[in-house]
């Protein structure tokens, strides 16, 4: 059963110059992506930096309001919420993100910044509400003795814990975790991909997982949808993408990922360029200069997001099994 679906989600941010604020460009950061997520399962959402990850998983929760598109959350359209309706859906969907230290209010301490959601959403006072800041301290591998100290007073792995532990708080069923671990030492990351999952076990959650790094998303994420210029370019289940990933810029993403092998030799595809600016995007597919297998129509027409079982690729060069 899908928990969340979206349809067709854009936001183009407008770009307003001279000296009465005209409106001369737009920057299309989220350009008719749809997609859904299963309950109980982890989407990794994988793509270079400034292809518009983060911005589709705010837009989800709406922290920024979409230009375009639904989003329906356990059969809720939350993009026709009003105020007091999307302040109970945000109950359900919380977000972790990606600077530890930027998140937390610093003049707060953190029993404060835990409890905050238990108050807001009157779910308990006085006493009630300790224990309950105490209990997830506990769970996400913190003590009562941080209880009253400030966020300067700890690592950046404690950070991001006290991070989850607010996430929780409020009993949300669906997280978006918004490159939870890029700021952290590798050691560290293991460490907060471990109690992410382990929560996942122990309270049946569902995660959007948006990184860059596809070394994580491998190790926490069921199915990977790829993202590029603001489009999915291709989705599957995880296996799937890292041992039969067909879109060229995919294939491009896991030649880059470091082999810790030293007797297999994986051969590197090298793409030429930078990345399209999404004001002026290319016509056709987005990928095609700097795809090195592009051919004519790649230019003139933009490919639709084929299905192929369980398997879906925007590129005129895949050939779908089925169908």
């Amino acid at each position: 059963m899908s928990l969340l679906n979206v349809h067709d989600l854009k936001k183009h941010f407008p770009i307003n110059q001279g000296m009465f604020s005209r409106q001369t460009e737009t920057v299309k950061a989220v350009d008719d992506v749809s997609l859904s997520v299963e309950e109980g399962e982890t989407l990794g959402l994988v793509g270079e930096s400034g292809c518009g990850k983060s911005t589709l998983g705010r837009c989800i929760i709406r922290l920024i309001e979409p230009s375009g598109g639904k989003v329906f959350y356990d059969g809720a359209d939350i993009t026709r919420m009003t105020g007091p309706e999307m302040r109970n859906m945000r109950r359900k969907i919380q977000m972790i993100f990606q600077d530890p230290y930027a998140s937390l209010n610093p003049r707060m301490r953190i029993g404060d910044i835990i409890g905050e959601g238990l108050t807001i959403h009157n779910l308990a006072k006085g006493n009630d509400r300790k224990a309950r800041v105490f209990e997830l301290l506990d769970r996400v591998g913190l003590g009562e003795e941080h209880y009253s100290r400030y966020p300067h007073e700890f690592s950046g792995g404690q950070r991001q814990r006290i991070g989850v532990a607010r996430a929780l708080a409020v009993d949300a069923k669906f997280i978006i975790a918004d490159e939870a671990v890029s700021a952290l030492d590798v050691s560290i990351q293991a460490q907060v991909l471990n109690l992410i999952k382990d929560l996942q076990q122990e309270f049946g959650l569902t995660y959007l997982f948006i990184s860059h790094d596809l070394r994580v998303v491998e190790h926490v994420s069921d199915r990977v949808a790829v993202m590029y210029l603001g489009k999915i370019v291709e989705m599957a289940p995880s296996n799937k993408i890292y041992k039969e990933g067909v879109h060229p810029y995919t294939r491009a993403l896991l030649s880059a990922v470091p082999v810790p092998d030293p007797s297999r030799k994986s051969e590197r595809i090298v793409l030429e360029g930078d990345v399209p600016s999404p004001i002026n995007p290319p016509s056709g597919c987005s990928f095609h200069p700097r795809c090195p297998f592009a051919e004519k129509i790649c230019s003139e027409r933009e490919p639709a997001l084929v299905e192929d079982g369980d398997h879906s690729v925007a590129c005129h060069l895949f050939k779908p099994a089925t169908g």
